[in-house]
C-alpha cells in the first residue's frame, strides 16, 4: 500500500487502511473541511474545543476525531456507547489525568454512539469537560437535539456531516484500487448508499474472491443482499414515514408510493407502515371520502393474510388512493377542539331529557321527560330539541369542508340549522 495512507498492520481492513491521515485526505464533508469552512477553521485555530459531530454511519466521524487527536498532539481515548459503562467513563478520566499530569498533553475523548448513554451517564462527562481535562467529542447518528443532554449539548458545538456523494465514492474506489467496470461500479456506488465503510467493506470482499472480471452480474452474485441504511427506531425512520404522510396530504401519487417503497425496502415493519396509512385516511380525508379508512384498513387485512411481497401491493394501492382522494382535516380538527374544551372545562350534567330511564324511580325524578323521539319527527329529525349540557356556549367544532362528500355534509347541516 502506498505511504500516502502510512503504515498499517497488513491485516487490518481495507477500510483501516486507507483510513487519512491528513484533512486533506478526507474524502467528502467539504462543506466543514474545506478552506475556511468551520472543522478546517477549528484544526487550524490551534486550540480543540468539544464537538457532537452528527452524521450516518460511515461518513467520517472516527477519522475527524482520530485527526484532531493528531492535529493538536492529544492523547486519544476511544469508548463505545454500546459496550461501555461508568467503570470504562472512570477509567478514561484516570487516563487523561495521568496524561497530563505526565506530560502536559491534552486528551481527546472520542465517544462513538454517544446517544446510546443514558442521562447518568452523559452527566459524568461534565464536570471534566468543564475543567478542561479532555475535549470531548460525540458522535452520533441520530438528532442530538432528542439523544443528547441539554447540558452536555450547550457544551459542545454541533457538526452535521452529509452521507458521502457518488463522486466521493468514486474517489475512495480509486484510493481502493479496484479495476470493475461502468455497470458494477454504479451498483457498487448505489449498495454503498453514502457509506465509505460499507463501500471499501464490499471492496475487500470482491477483491478477497481473487476474480481478474469484475461486472455487475459477479457484484450481485458475490455480495449478500443488503438492506438500505434504515435505522427503525432513529431520526430517519421518522423522517421516512413523515415524508410519506405528507405526500399523501400534499395528494402527489408518486411521491407516496416512493416513499412508501423506501421505507418497505429499508425493512420497515409493513403493518406499522399500514398502521400509519389508516391514520392518514383519518386524520388527512375523514368524511371527504370515508372510503379511504376502509380501503387503508382492507389494506393492513390483505397484507396480515398474504404477507411480503404480494401483502404490500395492498399497502401501495391504499397510498395511492389516500393521495388522490379528497382532502379534509375537519374531522381530526373538531376532535382537538372538543377534547380541549373538555379538559379545561367542568363536569357537566347530562341534561334531564336525554337520560335513560329503565325504573319507575327515574322516570319520577324527570329522566327522559319531554325528549322527541328523531324517528318519528318529519325527516327523522326533532328540530329545535338540545343535546348538549345546559349552560354550556355554543360551539361549532365540526366545519365541513366544500371538498368530497363533505359538500353534502355541509349542505345538509346548514339546512338542519334552518329548522325550529
Amino acid at each position: 500500500m502506498s505511504d500516502l495512507f502510512g503504515k498499517r498492520e497488513p491485516a487490518a481492513p481495507l477500510a483501516e487502511v486507507l483510513r487519512p491521515q491528513s484533512l486533506d485526505e478526507v474524502v467528502g464533508q467539504r462543506h466543514l473541511l474545506g478552506p475556511g469552512k468551520p472543522l478546517r477553521l477549528a484544526f487550524e485555530s490551534g486550540k480543540p474545543h468539544s464537538m457532537i459531530l452528527w452524521g450516518p454511519p460511515g461518513s467520517g466521524k472516527t477519522t475527524i476525531a482520530r485527526l484532531m487527536a493528531k492535529a493538536f498532539d492529544a492523547e486519544f481515548i476511544a469508548l463505545s456507547a454500546v459496550f461501555s459503562g461508568v467503570k470504562d467513563i472512570r477509567e478514561a478520566v484516570q487516563k487523561a489525568e495521568h496524561t497530563l499530569a505526565a506530560s502536559g498533553r491534552g486528551t481527546i475523548l472520542f465517544v462513538d454512539e454517544v446517544h446510546r448513554f443514558n442521562k447518568a451517564q452523559q452527566d459524568a462527562f461534565l464536570p471534566y469537560v468543564e475543567r478542561g481535562l479532555f475535549t470531548f467529542v460525540g458522535a452520533t447518528t441520530e438528532n442530538p437535539s432528542f439523544e443528547v443532554n441539554s447540558a452536555l449539548l450547550s457544551r459542545a458545538a454541533v457538526y452535521v456531516l452529509e452521507p458521502l456523494s457518488a463522486e466521493d465514492m468514486e474517489t475512495l474506489l480509486a484510493r481502493a484500487s479496484i479495476s470493475v467496470d461502468e455497470q458494477a461500479k454504479a451498483r457498487l456506488i448505489g449498495f454503498a448508499d453514502g457509506d465509505a465503510r460499507r463501500l471499501l467493506n464490499a471492496v475487500e470482499i470482491l477483491k478477497n474472491t481473487g476474480s481478474q472480471k469484475i461486472d455487475a452480474e459477479f457484484l450481485e452474485q458475490t455480495l449478500a443482499k443488503n438492506l438500505r441504511r434504515f435505522d427503525k427506531g432513529g431520526e430517519q425512520f421518522y423522517d421516512q414515514i413523515s415524508a410519506l404522510h405528507k405526500a399523501v396530504r400534499g395528494s402527489d401519487a408518486d411521491a407516496s408510493l416512493y416513499w412508501l417503497l423506501r421505507m418497505l425496502d429499508g425493512g420497515a415493519d409493513p403493518l406499522y407502515v399500514g398502521r400509519r396509512l389508516v391514520r392518514m385516511a383519518v386524520e388527512d380525508i375523514g368524511l371527504a371520502d370515508p372510503r379511504a379508512l376502509r380501503l387503508a384498513l382492507d389494506a393492513c387485512e390483505t397484507y396480515e393474510r398474504l404477507g411480503s411481497p404480494e401483502g404490500e401491493l395492498a399497502l401501495a394501492e391504499a397510498a395511492l388512493y389516500l393521495a388522490v382522494a379528497a382532502k379534509s382535516n375537519a374531522v381530526y380538527e373538531a376532535y382537538n377542539a372538543a377534547r380541549d374544551f373538555i379538559r379545561a372545562d367542568a363536569t357537566r350534567p347530562v341534561p334531564l331529557h336525554i337520560r335513560n330511564a329503565p325504573t319507575s324511580l327515574m322516570k319520577n325524578l324527570g329522566y327522559g321527560k319531554g325528549y322527541r323521539y328523531a324517528h318519528d319527527e318529519p325527516d327523522a329529525h326533532s328540530a329545535g330539541q338540545t343535546y348538549l349540557p345546559e349552560g354550556m356556549p355554543a360551539v361549532e367544532w365540526y366545519k365541513p369542508t366544500t371538498r368530497g362528500l363533505e359538500e353534502k355534509i355541509r349542505s345538509r347541516m346548514e339546512e338542519l340549522k334552518t329548522r325550529k
